[in-house]
């Protein structure tokens, strides 16, 4: 009798909206905190360069557990 393999929970949908997610949260953040401080072009800026490793690291973590 052949075993039925689970299917992968993760794709590569899930890599790409994560990845898209985080760095729009930090462009999001660094944004208002630029707004804040008055330079809302710069914080974005900073977010953007910010989201890259941290969207790296969230898809790490994430797919760091499956197998």
């Amino acid at each position: 009798m052949a075993e039925a393999h689970p299917s992968e929970p993760h794709s590569l949908a899930t890599a790409s909206g994560l990845l898209l997610g985080s760095l729009g949260a930090a462009m999001a953040v660094g944004a208002l905190v630029g707004w804040a401080l008055g330079a809302a072009g710069l914080g974005l800026l900073i977010g953007a360069i910010a989201g890259i490793p941290l969207g790296v690291l969230v898809v790490y973590r994430v797919y760091a557990g499956a197998s």
